[in-house]
């Protein structure tokens, strides 16, 4: 199977207190993989070396290889050689546990970014931004509203506002930190629908705190303590019900 991603050696530190140990792990290219662990245990902070996020942290500095299948091939993402950062958060997107839609109309939410970005033409944005609020299932809902400021719809809305957005730039990999914790149920429903589908067409890499969830979408799990991949379990191996503490302290 062919990996979207392989890690080797990475260390992250903020302000010289190191977050991540030396994790080196490689991430399939087919289906979710979710990255679960108790709170602090460093799920996010990988997520971020994925797309170069950390280093908008103050005090921020790392080291080790990360390469993924970006740009129809393996690339590093670090060190001399590696593509321009623009290029990298473009081909590996990222949505958030909170809802973050731009300051702006729906509208200008997904289009600014395609006009900035790929340098696409008004016409052209927006051909793409109804292509991908069709492909989250919001399309039918806002429509008619495209000049509504962002904030002003739903929670879960504006996840999807996000997630179209994200889509809309035609990443290479998607990833996903928790995002459904802050939806009602229903809205996280539809997430849920939407992701499982996704996964069908680019890969996905999602942090989880819910063992159910990860249950219903992932096909393999890395468990993370302390700053280290401590084990990887592939879905047939995840218990049918429960809570996940019992399950990640016979893991831990």
């Amino acid at each position: 199977m062919e990996n979207c991603a392989e890690i080797r050696g990475l260390r992250v530190s903020f302000n010289n207190e190191e977050v991540l140990h030396g994790i080196s792990a490689d991430i399939p290219r087919e289906g979710i993989s979710v990255l679960i662990g108790r709170s602090g245990s460093g799920k996010t902070t990988l997520l971020r070396a994925l797309n170069r996020l950390n280093e908008n942290f103050h005090g921020y500095s790392g080291s080790g290889e990360v390469r993924l299948f970006i740009e129809g091939g393996m690339k590093s993402i670090y060190g001399g050689g590696a593509p321009e950062l623009t290029a990298i958060r473009r081909r590996v997107g990222m949505v958030f546990q909170n809802p973050n839609p731009l300051p702006l109309s729906l509208k200008k939410n997904i289009t600014l970014p395609l006009e900035l970005t790929l340098g696409l033409r008004r016409a052209e944005a927006e051909e793409r931004m109804e292509k991908s609020l069709r492909e989250v299932g919001l399309w039918d809902e806002v429509k008619e509203r495209l000049n509504r400021h962002a904030a002003s719809f739903s929670g879960g809305q504006q996840q999807r506002i996000c997630l179209a957005r994200a889509l809309a730039l035609e990443p290479d990999i998607l990833l996903l930190d928790e995002p459904t914790a802050s939806l009602d149920k229903k809205s996280a429903e539809l997430i849920e629908a939407l992701l499982a589908e996704l996964r069908r067409a680019i890969p996905l890499l999602m942090v989880s705190h819910s063992l159910a969830q990860a249950r219903r979408l992932g096909a393999r799990f890395f468990v993370m303590s302390e700053g280290r991949i401590v084990s990887r379990v592939e879905a047939e191996s995840l218990p049918d019900g429960g809570e996940a503490e019992p399950f990640l302290e016979a893991l831990l």
